[in-house]
């Protein structure tokens, strides 16, 4: 029995925080997990960010409704979920995620909540567990699955790496340096072609 373990931002939607750099103009937003590998430390930096500036999440919801799946995404997803098993496994949070999962079909996605104040400010977060995708990956396959992962980011490497098969998508030049031995697709295509021979 096999499933599919696919990373969100970057491989099926654009990356939020960059999208809300953008909006907002503020460019130390721009800084995600391809750039920095400890979660926390990136998060509790963005949260200073936001506090400093005045920002919640009512801004960043309103940049995320004007987001739409990278082109391809939904039509890749659909028919990877109608050949197996799949779960979006995720560090962004179930506020910022609901819209674009309705807008790629509704998949299963595991992902982290923040915490909001009653103003909207986004005062912290709490992780679903820790090394989310990873832990996710060995519980499933505690209970009879076979993983297959791909990912684009250094918090997606781990569960590549325990996957039966694995796959950087749109990663970065660095990353793929660094990991030669990881298959690195571009085009959805090519990484569904990889999957299913993979199944």
């Amino acid at each position: 029995m096999n499933i599919v373990c696919l990373d969100m931002e970057g491989v099926l939607v654009p990356e939020i925080w960059i999208a809300f750099s953008q909006a907002s103009g503020i460019p130390e937003l721009r800084r995600t997990t391809r750039d920095e590998p400890d979660y926390n430390k990136l998060m509790n930096f963005r949260l200073g960010i936001l506090k400093e500036h005045g920002l919640g999440l009512r801004e960043i919801q309103a940049t995320i409704a004007k987001i739409d799946p990278l082109p391809g995404a939904r039509a890749f997803l659909d028919e990877l979920r109608a050949t197996t098993q799949v779960l979006i496994l995720s560090d962004t949070f179930e506020q910022f995620a609901k819209p674009l999962m309705e807008k790629l079909n509704w998949p299963t996605i595991f992902c982290n909540t923040l915490e909001v104040a009653d103003s909207g400010e986004i005062t912290g977060f709490k992780m679903r567990c820790e090394k989310s995708k990873l832990t996710t990956v060995k519980a499933l396959q505690s209970i009879g699955y076979e993983t297959i992962a791909a990912g684009d980011s250094f918090n997606d490497l781990a569960m590549i790496q325990a996957s039966k098969a694995g796959f950087l998508f749109k990663s970065t030049e660095q990353i793929k340096k660094d990991y030669p031995d990881l298959p690195a697709y571009e085009e959805f295509d090519d990484l569904l072609n990889a999957i299913k021979a993979a199944l």
